[in-house]
């Protein structure tokens, strides 16, 4: 069995109306929720093996918030085709994933992710920004994730109401 941990993005700033949309960072509220989340996660030990990330810059900044809350200590893998991307982006990726990882993260952005969700799971559920989605995945190697796979959603944490 492997393990997908879907994270979105936490809370971006538009303090900036001039930056581009992929060029965006985290708000103050955004780095706590990071950070908190991947406390959070430890405390489960269930670190991740390997984390893939969007190139924005909001994406980026959540997985190395997330990454260093959480233990977690290689490298964190860019992926420019994870930003605005639909689930086939995404599995297109872990499809070529070598299969010593039990335990992946994507890192990204709506609508895809609660898409992607959708698509593991059959599940429809809200990711609002640094929710984090745990899934079962009932493969063997990750050539064989298809969007006909039956996987679980064991849990999906949400930061706590930072009103800052």
């Amino acid at each position: 069995m492997k393990t997908l941990l879907i994270l979105r993005h936490a809370k971006s700033s538009w303090k900036d109306a001039d930056l581009p949309d992929h060029d965006r960072p985290l708000k103050k509220r955004g780095q706590r929720a990071a950070t908190q989340m991947g406390r959070q996660l430890a405390e489960k030990a269930l670190t991740p093996q390997l984390i893939l990330s969007s190139t924005a810059l909001r994406a980026h900044e959540t997985a190395e918030l997330f990454a260093a809350a959480c233990g977690y200590t290689g490298e964190i893998v860019l992926r420019p085709d994870f930003y605005a991307a639909a689930p086939p982006a995404y599995l297109a990726v872990l499809r070529e994933l070598d299969d010593a990882y039990l335990r992946v993260m994507v890192v990204g952005h709506n609508p895809g992710l609660e898409s992607l969700v959708k698509l593991l799971t059959d599940r429809a559920e809200l990711m609002p920004p640094a929710a984090l989605a745990y899934v079962e995945l009932p493969i063997k190697i990750w050539a064989g994730l298809q969007e006909t796979v039956a996987g679980r959603l064991v849990d999906l944490w949400v930061p706590a109401k930072d009103e800052k």
